[in-house]
């Protein structure tokens, strides 16, 4: 008769998986994907190399779902204030990158393992997925801003794609070398400016923002 786990077992390795995964994400927000070896999770996690393979079958595997939980966390907060946030479409969307931006302002390291730094070939390819995810809801709220009549005819696919891309790329340098960069709270100002004038909004002030870490 084969072995089946009972429960109790099945919810011990399920919080022995998530105990892991916390872990791992905290090891590449200070280390960067390069060095977030398999030794160095499972020591700081407190695990044997043996049992990190028990729950992920190799690097690449236990590195692509940190990503995949990260990420996802990052775009559904994002998803939540665009399209259920206070306000109208144009003031979600300055939410929305206000509240993007201080997030990623707040967890720098892990904000540029998920945006830029270096990694596997398989969390490429989930980078790519996820930068689609953001485009689709950027897209949603540019959309509904073009229906209301408060931002000029546009495709808020490509006008989504633009944002995404900018986004990123005006965050790269501040994440990577916080030191040498602008002061948070300008950057964010400038970067919700940014934004509203790619929309082809008028900047605004931007409402308080739940902010928060990751």
């Amino acid at each position: 008769m084969p072995y089946r786990r009972t429960p109790a077992v099945e919810d011990r390795l399920a919080a022995a998986r998530e105990h892991l995964v916390e872990q791992a994400t905290s090891v590449v927000a200070e280390a960067g994907w390069a060095n977030a070896s398999v030794t160095a999770v499972a020591a700081a996690a407190g695990m044997s190399v043996g049992s990190v393979y028990q729950h992920f079958p190799s690097k690449q595997a236990l590195a692509v779902e940190v990503f995949r939980r990260a990420s996802g966390h990052e775009v559904d907060v994002l998803g939540d204030v665009l399209r259920e946030g206070s306000g109208d479409p144009v003031e979600r969307l300055a939410l929305g990158v206000s509240v993007f931006a201080r997030r990623a302002m707040e967890r720098r390291g892990l904000a540029h393992a998920l945006l830029a730094a270096p990694a596997e070939p398989a969390v490429g390819q989930e980078r790519l997925e996820f930068r689609r995810r953001y485009r689709a809801v950027f897209a949603e709220v540019v959309r509904e801003g073009v229906e209301a009549g408060l931002l000029p005819r546009q495709d808020p696919e490509i006008t989504a794609a633009a944002l995404t891309g900018a986004i990123g790329e005006v965050l790269v340098d501040p994440l990577a070398a916080p030191a040498e960069g602008p002061e948070a709270g300008r950057l964010v100002d400038e970067l919700v400016a940014m934004s509203l004038r790619c929309a082809g909004a008028r900047p605004a002030a931007c409402p308080d923002d739940p902010g928060g870490p990751p």
